[in-house]
């Protein structure tokens, strides 16, 4: 069993910065790597980063790549997710979970999942 809470989210203009933080608890957390998620209003789940249990690898969506880094500190079982430039296509609820795969950006492919954090970027 993992539990996850993610925070940091909230309102920001466009091109602003924000950064999320999953912290995790249960299961020893560099057992498994961390992806984050986000889902805006009616629209399906959708894949943002990914990082390996060792920290090393990464993998992003396109639509946030050389915006947004993953980053993961094992010692305090804590992921992260700076986004910079923020776009108001960015607002969504965002969505940390584990998985046992690497660089999967598939949602059953992850175990377990926070409750999220709303990021909202005005224009």
């Amino acid at each position: 069993q993992v539990q996850l809470v993610e925070s940091g989210g909230g309102l920001v203009q466009a091109g602003g910065s924000l950064r999320l933080s999953c912290v995790a608890s249960g299961r020893t957390f560099s057992s498994y790597a961390i992806g984050w998620f986000r889902q805006a209003p009616g629209k399906e789940r959708e894949f943002v980063a990914t990082i390996n249990r060792e920290g090393i690898s990464t993998y992003y969506a396109d639509s946030v790549k050389d915006r947004f880094t993953i980053s993961r500190d094992n010692a305090k079982n804590t992921a992260y997710l700076q986004m910079n430039s923020l776009k108001p296509e960015d607002t969504a609820v965002y969505y940390c979970a584990t998985s046992n795969s690497l660089h999967s950006r598939w949602l059953n492919e992850y175990d377990y999942w926070g409750q999220g954090t709303q990021v909202t970027v005005s224009s």
